[in-house]
């Protein structure tokens, strides 16, 4: 599973197809909390996260949606993804 982007402690991981799934969606893993987030809505689907790092994991995706998109879609064809700026 390809790490996206890093910030603050946090991982941003997204699966190859075909393990993934719809919706559109990846993986954040801080500590020992992991969560699921939808693409297209930046919104938290599944799991837990501190409230801290929910927030800027959300704030980071709303930033980043485009490219999070991008990447769904490499993955969707067995391509490889591209990293995503963290967040600053």
């Amino acid at each position: 599973m390809p790490t996206i982007s890093m910030f603050y402690g946090i991982i941003i991981r997204m699966y190859f197809s075909p393990s993934e799934h719809p919706p559109p969606h990846f993986h954040v893993y801080y500590a020992e909390y992991k969560a699921t987030i939808d693409i297209r809505t930046c919104e938290m689907i599944k799991g837990k996260l501190p409230k801290k790092q929910k927030k800027l994991v959300l704030a980071w995706a709303e930033l980043h949606q485009e490219e999070l998109a991008a990447n769904w879609k490499l993955l969707m064809n067995g391509e490889e993804p591209f990293k995503i700026q963290p967040l600053q």
